[in-house]
């Protein structure tokens, strides 16, 4: 399924990509960090921005190895949408 060369794809796997680690680190740092190192990274605004630069591992299989545009266009179309996006709310 995830071997198809077709924007929809590019754009779910651009968008499932960073929740998920946007998710798991969250989680990570609620659980496991201290109260200064909350505010350190959830102020920063670290871990969204990490979430966006996740997107450049598929992408980069996509575009290179796989050969599919398609899909890696539907990726970066994503990515440079969720960039705008942290830009206007910093």
């Amino acid at each position: 399924m995830l071997k198809k060369d077709n924007w929809l794809l590019g754009i779910l796997i651009g968008i499932i990509f960073p929740a998920i680690i946007f998710g798991v680190l969250y989680l990570i740092i609620n659980f496991f960090g201290t109260p200064y190192q909350k505010d350190i990274l959830l102020k920063t605004r670290n871990i969204p921005l990490t979430g966006i630069f996740i997107n450049m591992l598929p992408f980069r299989y996509y575009m290179v190895n796989l050969k599919y545009d398609k899909t890696g266009r539907g990726i970066l179309a994503i990515t440079i949408f969720y960039a705008i996006i942290f830009f206007i709310i910093i």
